[in-house]
């Protein structure tokens, strides 16, 4: 009796997702293979539960070959180890960086070091997040810290052309790396409502407009480091309520803008003066290490909460912001018009997305 064989030969590298994602999880091989049975693979392939033991094995070999060109992704693009196709290793590189919201809520503003790696096994018993996949994202978030802190240019260019992301994956690092560079207070009760976009769409927008790269593309460290300069500027902004007259004056005008447009018209010319120190003397504190890391807080305590005692709504705040922001330009008696746009422009976008009515 003769049995007749098909053999295929090939040197493609395969990759099958759903085992990728399990090994990106941190699943053991067991694990990885009791789920792969739940998921009735063994039903639909007809394979036994042997070859499926087999299977999960060798795609776990290969990912271990894999992880420590994914460390460099463009030494996987160069390597000629494995032949897998381009899409295949975008894919591989994208998905390999790719983190859980959970995770980098717990880590983020912190400092990227071995004290922080040690409450991993904290965060994983809090989130459900293994371990092993803890420590892939947190040695990730290190990693493109350390390449790109040092160096020129933009920070999203940098980590695109440094480790192959997408453009919306490279956002969200550079969020991360400003944020652990500033060490922003992120995890305050009061903030954890916030969501890691939230406090992704505000690290872009002080990247853009208080970095040290917003006025010079040439500067060293231009998007990871604040503007110092800037930073000692603000303080110029105090007379806007420490001068009598001219914080009559701007409440006055926002007054006379907003009667009869506001819902909550009432509450906030009662409050406008509490406010309008409470987001001024933010800005005057920020020459302080201290009252950088508790922006968000200050941000929270000063504007947020007020607002929301006395129901104001996302729109009341849009009119209130954009009016408060440029009645400033028709006070004849304040000179720093520009230093103000620059400060304001980011801030009302900041407090927008902040706000939750």
């Amino acid at each position: 009796m003769t049995s007749e064989l098909d053999i295929f030969v090939g040197n493609t590298t395969l990759i099958d997702e759903d085992v990728y994602r399990l090994w990106l999880d941190g699943y053991s091989v067991n694990d990885a293979v009791a789920l792969r049975v739940r998921s009735g693979i063994l039903e639909q392939t007809g394979a036994t539960a042997g070859v499926l033991q087999s299977d999960t094995m060798d795609h776990y070999r290969t990912f271990h070959m894999l992880e420590r060109l994914l460390h460099a992704p463009p030494k996987l693009l160069h390597q000629l180890i494995f032949q897998i196709p381009p899409s295949r290793q975008a894919l591989l590189i994208e998905r390999y960086y790719t983190f859980d919201e959970a995770f980098v809520r717990e880590v983020l503003g912190k400092k990227l070091s071995k004290g922080t790696k040690k409450d991993l096994d904290d965060i994983s018993a809090k989130t459900g997040i293994t371990l092993k996949s803890c420590r892939r994202q947190f040695d990730n978030f290190k990693r493109v810290f350390k390449v790109v802190e040092e160096m020129r240019g933009s920070l999203v260019d940098n980590i695109q052309q440094h480790f192959l992301l997408s453009d919306r994956l490279a956002r969200d690092y550079a969020a991360i790396v400003f944020f652990a560079n500033n060490r922003f207070e992120t995890g305050k009760k009061k903030l954890q409502y916030l969501s890691f976009g939230d406090f992704a769409f505000c690290a872009e927008l002080m990247i853009q407009n208080w970095t040290l790269g917003a006025v010079d593309s040439q500067m060293d460290d231009m998007d990871v480091d604040l503007d110092k300069e800037f930073l000692q500027d603000l303080k110029e902004l105090k007379v806007l309520v420490a001068d009598k007259d001219l914080l009559d004056l701007h409440k006055s005008l926002v007054c006379a803008a907003l009667r009869g447009k506001l819902g909550v018209f009432s509450e906030m010319e009662t409050n406008f003066k509490n406010l309008s120190r409470g987001l001024v003397n933010v800005a005057a504190k920020l020459t302080h290490n201290k009252d950088v890391r508790d922006l968000f807080v200050d941000l929270v305590e000063k504007f947020v909460e007020p607002c929301r005692s006395d129901h104001w709504t996302l729109n009341d705040v849009r009119l209130f912001l954009n009016q408060y922001s440029a009645s400033v330009h028709s006070l004849d008696g304040f000179r720093h018009q520009t230093l103000w746009d620059r400060y304001m422009g980011t801030l009302r976008g900041c407090l927008l997305r902040l706000y939750h009515d």
